[in-house]
């Protein structure tokens, strides 16, 4: 999730994607930083491979984090909404 494009990004795992993009009203760090739009995501078989994934992600640098979103998502259109 992001704010705008090139924005600050925000990743999690989520077991319900509909509760997970409606709790960026809730407090916390979607709240503070408005990460309200949708730009990516990926369905994994398990939640420990979604685990797994997301800790790579959260290492990566910035740019290959934007790459992975524009390779899908290259207007940055919000996926939900």
């Amino acid at each position: 999730m992001t704010n705008r494009r090139n924005g600050t990004l925000y990743s999690s795992v989520t077991r319900d994607l509909r509760k997970r993009v409606w709790e960026r009203v809730v407090e916390g760090f979607t709240k503070r930083y408005g990460t309200h739009l949708l730009v990516w995501f990926e369905a994994h078989p398990t939640m420990s491979s979604s685990i797994r994934y997301e800790k790579q992600i959260k290492k990566w640098n910035r740019a290959w984090k934007l790459h992975l979103i524009e390779e899908q998502n290259l207007y940055w259109k919000d996926l939900w909404g």
